[in-house]
């Protein structure tokens, strides 16, 4: 029915904690599946597989990591727009977001797979393997490139379903796949021992199953109604998505760019020292994959907060602004010094989980685990400040903002600190940029809340 609805929409009206609960638990969930499809393969392939296995997938995570920037890119940045659009009653503008968003991510995922398809060997080379996992990566790589197209549509079009009032069914829709992943994981890798081949095979699974579900949903979108002319993508409107979804995908990309120069560094200094290659890649895979762990709490938080904010910025609602930004920067603080906490004390328990080693390898292990995770609790504050703008349609600001810790701070300390340190100044890199990135998230958020008008609408 194309009926305007005269009920009011509860966004502008209930609690920020309540509006803020509903939306970042479902987010986080979602955001926690996307984690755990990398995460629990780390683990089944560390036990199954050993060392090598756990390389390989490290080098293969650059490539998840930009299908991610991508499905945020269209959904997070459809997602943006569709709020606004809401927020600001042109219903006719969201139901065109809405549909450009789900066409495109279906296009981009598509293309995707035949790039990486036709340039494998020479990806997964770049991306940091060694003479050792080369195949290992490569048997890996071909297999989960089947499910890009279906992890590009789940992912993304999570956020749209959540902007359309269901976060509930965004979440268990993620939830199923990744729930499946880790019984076929089991089922594929130890009772049929098809190794490093059958934890690829049930991540593939998986992502099917969640996109099939997201798919699903397109039949009763709540919001709007969506018809079958509205999944071709329109350039106005895709121009729109990603202008506020860049800031989330250069985030990622630049979470690539890290990962990336990271393995290229640790590979030629760590064949200069005591651990060689392949223990500093396999544990800087593990850190990484738990660090995503860890951030996707944040950025469901931060998520959560999204239609929150855009909502109510679009309705000229600014002291509701302000709170719901709060109330989400203390949320994720308290979340990043709790994973301070944990990296801390228990940087041996959690390396154990992925597979057993040697001392040099624990050694290792737990060193990176407290130094390179050692100012976690900053980094609650940029992936919500950086997502605050782009709800609000300043998307430069938050494509400048995702850019510092990563791509300004992070590699250029990379490069730089091994040339004096060793591999250990991989390790100082990290903290020095957290700490830089915090502050400057700080005053950027401050600076803008001065310029905000102060006189709230009720």
């Amino acid at each position: 029915m194309n009926q305007e609805s005269t009920v009011v929409n509860p966004l502008s009206t209930e609690p920020i904690g309540r509006l803020l609960m509903k939306f970042a638990v479902p987010s986080i969930i979602s955001m926690l599946v996307g984690a755990f499809y990398n995460i629990v393969d780390q683990i089944f392939i560390g036990q199954g597989v050993g060392i090598l296995g756990n390389a390989a997938t490290n080098v293969a995570f650059p490539i998840t990591t930009i299908t991610t920037a991508a499905a945020l890119l269209l959904g997070i940045g459809g997602a943006a727009n569709f709020n606004l659009a809401l927020g600001a009653k042109q219903k006719d503008r969201a139901r065109r977001i809405a549909g450009t968003a789900f066409g495109s991510l279906l296009l981009f995922g598509v293309l995707m797979l035949v790039v990486i398809r036709c340039f494998l060997r020479p990806i997964v080379l770049v991306c940091g393997a060694t003479d050792q996992i080369l195949e290992y990566s490569l048997e890996y790589v071909s297999i989960t490139s089947l499910g890009i197209p279906f992890y590009m549509v789940s992912t993304g079009g999570a956020h749209l379903v959540r902007a359309d009032g269901s976060p509930t069914y965004s979440m268990a829709a993620t939830l199923s796949g990744a729930l499946l992943n880790i019984f076929l994981d089991y089922l594929f890798v130890f009772p049929m021992d098809m190794g490093l081949p059958g934890a690829a095979l049930a991540t593939v699974i998986g992502q099917v199953v969640s996109a099939l579900l997201i798919l699903s949903y397109l039949f009763r979108f709540k919001s709007v109604p969506l018809s079958r002319r509205d999944f071709l993508p329109k350039p106005d409107c895709l121009v729109s998505i990603l202008a506020l979804g860049a800031a989330s995908c250069v985030n990622q990309l630049a979470i690539t760019v890290v990962q990336i120069v990271m393995n290229n560094v640790l590979k030629y200094y760590g064949s200069m020292s005591v651990y060689g290659s392949d223990i500093p890649l396999a544990v800087a895979g593990i850190v990484a994959k738990v660090n995503m762990l860890f951030l996707s709490v944040v950025i469901g938080i931060s998520q959560g907060a999204q239609p929150i904010i855009g909502f109510n910025y679009g309705a000229k609602q600014y002291l509701r602004v302000r709170r719901a930004y709060f109330c989400a920067a203390r949320a994720a603080t308290i979340v990043a010094v709790a994973g301070f906490l944990c990296f801390q004390i228990f940087p041996h328990q959690i390396v154990s989980i992925f597979g057993s080693g040697d001392e040099l390898y624990f050694q290792f292990a737990e060193a990176y685990f407290r130094i390179y995770m050692f100012c976690t609790f900053f980094n609650g504050l940029q992936p919500v400040t950086a997502n605050f703008f782009t709800s609000i349609g300043k998307a430069t600001r938050g494509i400048w903002l995702s850019m510092t810790r990563q791509i300004l701070f992070l590699v250029p300390l990379i490069l730089l600190f091994p040339i004096f340190f060793g591999i250990d100044g991989v390790m100082y890199a990290a903290p020095i940029a957290d700490g830089a990135a915090g502050i400057l998230a700080i005053v950027m958020i401050f600076w803008e809340f001065r310029r905000m008008p102060k006189d709230a609408p009720v």
